[in-house]
Order: C-alpha cells, then structure tokens, then sequence
C-alpha cells in the first residue's frame, strides 16, 4: 500500500456487500480498504482508529444507522473524512437526510466497479458527487417536501453577491466548474474561488450541501431544473 492510496472503510450489515466492495476496490489502482463495519457505530470507531479518507456508508442499517453515523464523521470542525452514501434504490428519502447531514454524495449499490472507484476518487479529492441527473431529481424530490423558509431570501442566502447567487443556482442544477464558467463566461478558477467563497460564507462542506441549502432556501425551485 503506498502513502498516496486512497484509504476507504466500507460499512453495511451485508457481509456480502461488503467482501464484494472490498474485492473491487482493492483490485483498483490507488485505492486500498482498510477496514470493514458491519454498522454506523462500528463505522464510527473504525473511522476513528483507522483513519480512512472515504468511508462507504450503507444508509440503512440496525442500530446506528447511516445518517447518525455521516453526522457523527462530518460535524466536527476538523474532520476531513468524506462519506459517500450506499443505497439500493435512488430515491430514498433517508439519503437525502444523509446528504443534509454532511454526506458527499451517494452511490447505488448496483454500481459498475468502474463507477464505485471513480466515485470514491471524486469524493477523496474534496469534490461532490452531483453531477448525476438522479442526484439533482433526489435532492430536488425530497426537498420539495420541506418546509421553505419564510424570511426573505436574501437574508437565507447571507452575504452572498449578485454574482455568488448566481453561482450557487447552477451549482444546485448540478454544473461543474467547467460548465458554470462557460455559462457565465468566466475563467474556471475565478469560478473555483467563488464556490469557495459561497461554502465559506453559508457554512457549508460542499456543493452537495450547497445544492441542498439552496433548493431549501427556494432560491431552486424543485422541478425547476
């Protein structure tokens, strides 16, 4: 195992599911499994003695389930482990809790090995798991059924500029840098900073969790994309 793999711990109650993952993963390149947890307190301890970079976090599971244990790994100031959500069918409603409480995304459980490794490449690295059309449809489904806030939207967005809210529109219709800086015609790193620059003023982790706090502001409306 080399220095720079990407360490992964996956956590289901299937020991099936689990051997599987741990086969597939560990035959990719820079990627290593590190530890097993049959659920999410398990997943919590491991993650704490193992110290991995991902964890794959099954969402339905007895005892602690998912959601406590993505907020658990996620909440803390410091934690940099990233959570990617297993699930067997899309839309779930228990992951989109799992995405509100901090998860990078989520995956389903049929993935091809090819998509299971590159989403745990893209969520190592710090990036979001959104720009599949069933992540946008979850979010955008499930979000529909919260409550909207009543204060106006500008004091839900923050300090947010004219520029910044337009930014975090697209990134909730689940563009990437790439197409957000084609679309208003700016430089993809000026583009990088003003993601960072929104996550930092709203307190949030990601562009998972910037996608979900703006359908929940109402600056997206669900079926608006």
């Amino acid at each position: 195992m080399s220095s720079d793999d990407i360490r992964v711990l996956i956590a289901d109650d299937q020991s099936m599911v689990r051997q599987g993952f741990t086969v597939l993963l560990n035959a990719e390149p820079g990627i290593e499994v590190v530890g097993q947890a049959v659920d999410g307190a398990d997943a919590v301890a491991q993650a704490g003695a193992l110290t991995p970079d991902v964890v794959l976090m099954d969402v339905r599971m007895p005892g602690t389930g998912g959601i406590e244990a993505t907020r658990l790994l996620t909440e803390p100031a410091d934690a940099t482990v990233k959570v990617l959500i297993l699930t067997t069918f899309d839309l779930d409603e228990y992951v989109y809790e799992a995405l509100r409480a901090g998860a990078s995304g989520f995956l389903l459980k049929d993935a091809s090995a090819e998509e299971l490794a590159q989403a745990v490449r893209v969520v190592a690295r710090g990036d979001a798991l959104l720009a599949p059309n069933v992540t946008k449809r979850l979010i955008a489904e499930f979000s529909r059924l919260s409550p909207v806030p009543r204060a106006p939207l500008k004091d839900r967005l923050g300090a947010l500029t004219e520029r910044e809210t337009e930014v975090l529109t697209l990134i909730a219709q689940g563009l990437s840098n790439a197409e957000i800086a084609v679309r208003l015609v700016l430089a993809e790193q000026t583009v990088k900073t003003f993601v960072s620059r929104i996550l930092a003023k709203l307190s949030l982790r990601d562009r998972t969790q910037a996608a979900v706090h703006a359908y929940e502001t109402g600056l997206v409306r669900p079926g608006g994309i």
